[in-house]
């Protein structure tokens, strides 16, 4: 296979890989291949993704704040969920086969208007459990991924066809199944989530079982930290807006300063933990990949909550939210807690050296979580625990360094 050009470098009419061709074979990429970066269409991908995570956060805050805290938690994973999954297939896939032919380009962004066309069924979702606009914004969405299988399963042979073919498959397979969530009986709903989230993520376990895609492990880590760096961006502007409602029509700053303090520090930590050790170094392997994209949900979700729960806590220290100060506060400190457990769980311990370093993320989200009771000040609480246990880290991680 021709490498792809660098990119800013010059087209070359003569490489078979060149992006002036409409159309080409979608062949796999190389794994081991050079300068392998995020396109600028991946990067438009994720920003109208980030439409979709901002509506369900919305819609979160609305459900917490009118006390109907676990119906909206369910509703959210839900939709969460159909967001975080055509994102990951579509990163996954395309780390391994995206060749930027015209036909690649206008696929890509039928799933884009798919997410788009899933954004605006956000509101339906939680407030009147109508899933129509969800449901068909997932079907482009996965109906269009399903046309770049084949057409892989076009350009290849034996196993890697097969693979393919299995893909192909299964995502149709799984769409259907999906389509109970419209007739089913609300009771049920919860288990068919349960049941067809399961079956979705067997469908690359099964499909790659005889052959594995080319995916770039540098290529993933990026994305993925892209990602997570526009999923704390959108928390930071939820917040900014969370605030200057508070200051504009209640005069309240002096309530919502230390919420916003509090916040943007949890925020600045979650940013810090999750980039101080290099991510593509776990990802050697299937196994490990597997693991380490999957564990990626609760990470997405979790930093996506963080500003849904500071426009919470903001809402209620003015009067517009009519819950505690420790459900408020709970909004805040637990997707924070949850965010920096997985940040560890997933690849920061596997970096860390002697017993002093492996507890600073369990112990700082252990005492996050303690920070809910910590009264009207407690999510500037959780912010300097968050804070601290960056320093504590980075203190640490230099005395090791030295004294190797």
């Amino acid at each position: 296979m021709t490498d792809t050009p660098r990119a800013g470098s010059p087209p070359n009419p003569s490489n078979p890989s060149n992006p002036l061709r409409p159309l080409r074979p979608l062949i796999a990429r190389q794994r081991d291949e050079e300068h392998r970066a995020a396109t600028p269409l991946e990067l438009f991908f994720d920003l109208c993704f980030v439409v979709a995570i901002a509506q369900a956060g919305v819609q979160l805050v609305h459900s917490v704040a009118e006390h109907h805290t676990v119906d909206g938690i369910l509703s959210y994973v839900m939709v969460f969920f159909a967001i975080w999954w055509a994102w990951m297939n579509f990163t996954w896939f395309a780390s391994a086969y995206d060749n930027d032919d015209a036909l690649y380009r206008v696929v890509t962004l039928v799933q884009i208007a798919g997410v788009l066309i899933l954004a605006a069924g956000v509101s339906r979702a939680f407030q009147d459990h109508d899933f129509l606009l969800v449901w068909l914004g997932y079907v482009v969405m996965r109906l269009a991924l399903t046309s770049q299988w084949l057409r892989v399963a076009r350009a290849a042979s034996g196993a890697e066809r097969t693979m393919a073919l299995r893909y192909a498959g299964g995502v149709i397979v799984c769409q259907i199944g999906w389509s109970a969530l419209l007739f089913a009986p609300e009771s049920a709903r919860g288990w068919i989530f349960l049941v067809m989230a399961i079956a979705e993520m067997c469908v690359p376990v099964y499909a790659e079982k005889d052959f594995h895609t080319n995916w770039h492990p540098h290529h993933i880590a990026e994305r993925y930290g892209l990602f997570t760096i526009i999923v704390l961006g959108e928390s930071i502007a939820a917040a900014t807006v969370a605030v200057k409602s508070g200051v504009d029509e209640n005069d309240a700053l002096g309530d919502v300063l230390p919420i916003a303090a509090g916040g943007l520090l949890t925020v600045f930590a979650a940013w810090w933990i999750y980039f101080v050790v290099p991510a593509h170094d776990r990802l050697a392997s299937n196994k490990e990949g597997f693991l380490w994209g999957y564990g990626h949900y609760g990470i997405f979700a979790s930093a996506a909550a963080i500003g849904a729960g500071i426009e919470v806590a903001v809402e209620q220290a003015v009067g517009k939210a009519h819950i505690s100060t420790t459900a408020a506060s709970a909004a805040v400190t637990v997707p924070a807690a949850v965010f920096m457990l997985l940040v560890w769980a997933l690849h920061a311990r596997y970096f860390k050296v002697g017993i002093a370093q492996q507890l600073i993320l369990p112990a700082a989200s252990a005492a996050i979580l303690l920070c809910t009771f910590a009264g009207e000040r407690a999510v500037l609480a959780a912010g300097l625990v968050a804070t601290a246990a960056v320093a504590v880290g980075v203190t640490l991680t230099a005395r090791t360094a030295a004294g190797s």
